[in-house]
């Protein structure tokens, strides 16, 4: 069975190649690929929703099977349907459904059923395919709708799927398709859909639908998103991140009435970035610095480091070591982690309100390099240093924006107060980043 497209030449270009091309518009080819376990990624039409959507798929390094969840809009069919044979078809081509993984998810739980009518119709799934079909052909898929319950039916199939994989030893990426707030003026929407991603970052299902529920938060694919969770976390997740949120607004430019997209990944964090967090949230509740009790190999080494904070995607402060001037990478981390959450000139100490709202990525910094000239420079590939006396400004690689190399020169002069006709030193750098 062949399920076809039923919003191509609406929701996204009917011809293949204008497909192509305007995903090639809202994707990073340049993006670093990440290990990815869930995945939250929305389902509007790609002039609304596509930029979000673009930017998370762009970050995923790919699986063998996406696991696609959406909601069930049409109410057609069974509640809580997969579909366990067949191929699903958009202008790029087919994508086969995994039928040993559907089949042993179907095995798995109570309460979904086998049906194709509930998918016959509905958008949510459909529309995260070509984005998937842009980066690799060759992708197999499970895909399941929801409609309505309880977070036992949710969890449940959560559970369901993340047995299912470990038992057939699949590697997959799940994906829960959702839009966040419909139809409300652009802060309300902000706010509201903040306290969602702030339950989503925490990895915390339970607290996700108490929000949704609190706030009444019209977000159409929060029992998917629940289902998802469960399953990563039981697939070893143990951080979330947020890659970019904006709303219709910001296309349309009408403020008045917009719907928000989120997207999100879900992964295992790394020991550095734990040691970031946690070294921020023991400061700022407690004033005291944690004990690190076991050392990777990359903390023992020595080198600069930077630590970046963020919140809902805004960056909330950035503090850093060019070179190490500590005995390890352990000691430059919880030192520039304090110094990033609470004396980053530009920005007011973070509170323990905050913390839950708040994501870290740490730059691990090889040694400057002096260049003769700015031909040598990549914002990309490459950090800046911009030396005149004892003034430098420097400038990490690979940030969003950053696209040119007197871009990022300028901002490194105007880091240090050097003006733009001042003779300069320049070196560069690379990074490893951990998020």
């Amino acid at each position: 069975m062949i399920r076809k497209p039923v919003v191509a030449g609406q929701f996204y270009p009917e011809s293949a190649t204008q497909l192509s091309q305007m995903i090639q518009g809202m994707v990073d080819n340049q993006a670093t690929k990440e290990e990815v376990i869930g995945v939250v990624s929305p389902h509007a039409g790609y002039i609304y929703s596509g930029p979000v959507a673009g930017a998370v798929i762009s970050r995923i390094k790919f699986r063998d099977t996406f696991i696609i969840m959406g909601p069930n809009h049409t109410g057609r069919g069974k509640p809580f349907s997969i579909m366990t044979e067949g191929s699903w078809e958009t202008p790029s081509g087919e994508v086969a459904i995994d039928s040993e993984l559907a089949k042993q998810i179907l095995t798995n739980s109570q309460y979904l059923e086998e049906d194709y009518e509930a998918h016959q119709y509905e958008h949510s799934i459909e529309v995260q395919l070509p984005f998937l079909q842009y980066f690799k052909k060759a992708i197999r898929m499970v895909p399941i709708t929801f409609s309505y319950s309880s977070s036992i039916v949710y969890k449940e199939i959560g559970e369901a799927i993340a047995t299912a994989v470990k038992q057939l030893g699949r590697k997959a990426i799940i994906i829960a398709s959702s839009d966040m707030t419909h139809y409300e003026p652009q802060e309300s929407a902000r706010q509201k859909d903040s306290v969602a991603i702030a339950a989503i970052l925490n990895l915390d299902a339970d607290e996700l639908l108490e929000q949704v529920k609190k706030f009444n938060i019209s977000m159409c694919g929060y029992a998917p998103t629940v289902a998802m969770i469960t399953a990563a976390k039981e697939l070893g997740a143990t951080s979330a991140e947020l890659v970019r949120y904006q709303t219709s607004g910001d296309t349309t430019g009408d403020y008045s009435s917009v719907v928000g997209y989120a997207g999100v990944i879900l992964k295992e964090m790394s020991p550095l970035v734990k040691l970031a967090r946690e070294t921020v949230e023991t400061y700022v509740t407690t004033g005291t610095f944690p004990q690190p009790t076991k050392l990777t190999p990359e903390m023992k080494e020595k080198a600069g480091v930077f630590v970046s904070i963020h919140k809902f995607d805004e960056l909330r402060g950035c503090i850093g070591t060019i070179e190490p001037v500590r005995d390890s990478v352990a000691e430059e981390i919880m030192a520039n982690a304090v110094s990033a959450a609470t004396r980053d000139p530009r920005f007011p100490p973070v509170t323990p309100d905050e913390l839950n709202d708040l994501t870290y990525s740490v730059d691990v910094l090889t040694p400057p390099e002096p260049i003769g000239n700015k031909d040598q420079l990549d914002p990309r590939k490459y950090g800046a240093i911009v030396e005149a006396g004892l003034r430098k400004g420097l400038l990490l690689p690979d940030l969003e924006g950053v696209d040119t190399v007197d871009y990022q020169l300028d901002i490194c002069r105007q880091k240090a107060g050097i003006m733009p006709d001042e003779p300069v030193k320049l070196y560069r750098f690379e990074v490893k980043r951990y998020k």
